[in-house]
């Protein structure tokens, strides 16, 4: 781990920094090819210019994680984690209908896609870190029995059963501004009053997974936890910023204990997969507020994964404005 030299009455002692970011060829390995749009590119070009901006002396840097599959099983059911292993041997075939391929070794890649995010979490629960960004993460589609839209597991959901069910906790917040409905999250967490969640994403009638209309507010105890804001197609920066405060509200009438967000670069403008207009002022902002909201909330806890994006300028952009603004630098003036 990176740390930061400094001088006190002439003795160098060494301050970690409040922030931590992984990176590391392990979280790279989650990908489908060179020539899918989800490939090894996407880390690649976010390392560059996230040591470009020399953003390695503002943040500590922490090499990928694995995880068991019991913590997997968190989420995921048995059966689906058994055929994931299966086809990982193979790497022939789908693990959906035609979206997720399986690939030679995805099941370990994904292994440190979750592990990262859930060694994230444990430290900034152990109060070693307020702040964290995992960037090859953020995998919000995947159901807890099967995969979807390029997840092959749900990080986010593995982190959110995680901080639930092994350290008790009553009020985790999860936003999520990728261009996509976060459903494997959504529908996973939708009778759940112990997850509160914001998503703005473009409306579904446009754009895969179809999901996420502004009535889904959660069913049985969990009703009125969840909020869904659909934006129209070419929406842009003007409409973020009037629609944000909304998620502000509905996160502070919850207090929560902890936040992740999910920052997809895919609702930047021309992203090939997606029709959004933002510039990265929106995710820069989002990243802002929050950390702001767990300085009050939840002693600084908020965690960011990357999520979608497939424009490699868009990515390299977007998570550095991310990161520079958890590390407290001003972006969005």
């Amino acid at each position: 781990t990176n740390r930061h030299p400094i001088q006190i009455s002439s003795i160098a002692v060494m301050v970690r920094s409040s922030c931590c970011v992984y990176i590391g060829d392990k979280l790279g390995a989650y990908g489908f090819g060179d020539e899918h749009p989800f490939g090894p590119q996407r880390l690649q070009v976010f390392a560059r210019e996230f040591y470009h901006r020399n953003l390695d002396l503002d943040v500590d840097i922490v090499t990928p994680v694995s995880t068991d599959r019991s913590t997997l099983e968190l989420f995921h059911t048995t059966e689906y984690i058994d055929r994931v292993i299966r086809l990982s041997k193979t790497g022939e075939g789908y693990l959906d209908k035609g979206d997720t391929p399986a690939f030679t070794g995805m099941f370990e890649a994904a292994s440190f896609v979750a592990g990262s995010v859930i060694d994230a979490s444990e430290r900034l629960m152990a109060g070693e870190y307020e702040k964290a960004f995992v960037p090859i993460a953020g995998l919000h589609h995947a159901r807890r029995d099967n995969a979807a839209g390029f997840c092959v597991v749900n990080d986010c959901g593995i982190a959110i059963e995680n901080l639930l069910q092994r350290h008790g906790l009553t009020r985790v917040a999860y936003i999520d501004i990728d261009a996509h409905h976060a459903d494997g999250v959504f529908y996973s967490f939708e009778d759940e009053p112990r997850l509160i969640f914001a998503d703005i994403h473009e409306d579904g009638r446009y754009l895969y997974p179809g999901t996420g209309s502004i009535n889904e507010t959660g069913t049985g105890h969990a009703a009125g936890t969840k909020l869904n804001i659909p934006v129209p197609p070419r929406a842009d920066d003007n409409l973020f910023f009037r629609l944000w405060p909304r998620v502000e509200t509905f996160i502070e009438r919850y207090q929560p204990e902890f936040i992740l967000l999910q920052c997809g670069a895919d609702s930047i403008a021309d992203d090939p997969l997606t029709h959004l207009a933002y510039t990265e002022r929106a995710h820069a902002h989002a990243a802002r507020r929050l950390s702001e909201l767990a300085a009050v909330h939840c002693e600084g806890r908020l965690l960011a994964m990357g999520g979608g994006g497939y424009n490699h300028s868009n990515i390299a952009k977007t998570w550095t404005a991310v990161v520079e603004a958890m590390a407290g630098s001003p972006q969005d003036q």
